[in-house]
């Protein structure tokens, strides 16, 4: 069972339909919309300030979300695929969003909407990733835009993928 802690009197809260594999780590002020999912070595630590997360919404294995104390804090959309091993503190990600597997996005920086962050990026504290757009390198930069449809697209498969995914897990646990 995922560890879910609270912390400075903050309790996590799940939305429904909701999928935390047994090592996920959910601590503290953390609020998750409908049909996420929290896979294995996730850490959502919401210790020191808010972390709130849309409705489907997957964060994938080893991902780490935290924030700085009483400085920042992590707001994520709906339809948000948040790669391994990927990093987030204290910033937003908006609808519709890829973080690819190992990126780091820093505080106060901003993800538009239909947006890719490449796998390996460094997003910068402060960058505001232009909509419907593929940032990617070390720091991040634009490469190119890409249609609205198409980014949405692909976007919401992944996020619809891992809410199959994380109904096989569950219906393991029910047999």
């Amino acid at each position: 069972m995922a560890i879910i802690k609270s912390v400075r009197g903050f309790t996590p809260e799940m939305g429904g339909n909701c999928y935390l594999a047994e090592t996920a780590v959910v601590i503290g002020d953390v609020k998750m919309g409908d049909d996420c999912s929290i896979w294995y070595g996730a850490v959502l630590r919401g210790d020191v300030n808010s972390i709130r997360i849309g409705n489907k919404v997957n964060i994938q294995d080893n991902a780490v979300l935290h924030t700085l104390f009483e400085k920042s804090v992590v707001e994520i959309g709906d339809n948000v695929s948040i790669g391994h091993n990927a990093v987030i503190h204290g910033a937003k990600i908006e609808n519709n969003v890829l973080i690819g597997i190992s990126a780091v996005v820093l505080d106060h920086a901003v993800i538009g909407e239909n947006s890719i962050i490449a796998a390996g990026s460094l997003v910068k504290t402060g960058t505001i990733v232009e909509p419907n757009s593929v940032y990617a390198g070390v720091p991040a930069v634009k490469v190119k835009d890409i249609a609205p449809e198409q980014s949405r697209e692909m976007i919401q498969k992944i996020a619809h993928n891992y809410l199959m995914y994380s109904g096989w897990y569950k219906d393991e646990d029910n047999a």
